[in-house]
């Protein structure tokens, strides 16, 4: 069993900056790729940005260029750095991470959600 705990969301001007940070523990040998991906109301979870173990990123076009992903593997830990904050950046940002358990099972395993908002 995996527990990711995130941190970070809240409530912020348009133009502003924010931190988000989630944490994995539990049983994981190794993790490969971790992640963010929002979901606003009424609309479908979308991919934010992803990095793999070995440091390569992806984002999402409506975020290139604002959106920072970073990992700590050491801490089992992948923050987003969020600047230049839009309102249609408004959602419930969920973390998302791969891995593989102590019996060589590949899992994905998804956190509670952090909630963003940004004000005009």
């Amino acid at each position: 069993q995996v527990q990711l705990v995130e941190s970070g969301g809240g409530l912020v001007q348009a133009g502003g900056s924010l931190r988000l940070s989630c944490a994995a523990s539990g049983s994981i040998f190794r993790i490969n790729a971790m992640g963010w991906y929002r979901q606003a109301p009424g609309k479908q979870r979308d991919l934010v940005a992803t990095i793999t173990s070995g440091g390569i990123t992806n984002y999402a076009d409506s975020v290139k260029g604002r959106f920072t992903i970073s990992r700590d593997s050491a801490k089992n830990t992948v923050y987003l750095q969020m600047n230049s904050l839009k309102p249609e950046d408004t959602a419930v940002y969920y973390c998302n991470v791969g891995y593989l358990d102590y019996r060589s099972v590949f899992r994905w395993s998804w956190g509670q959600g952090t909630q963003v908002t940004v004000s005009s």
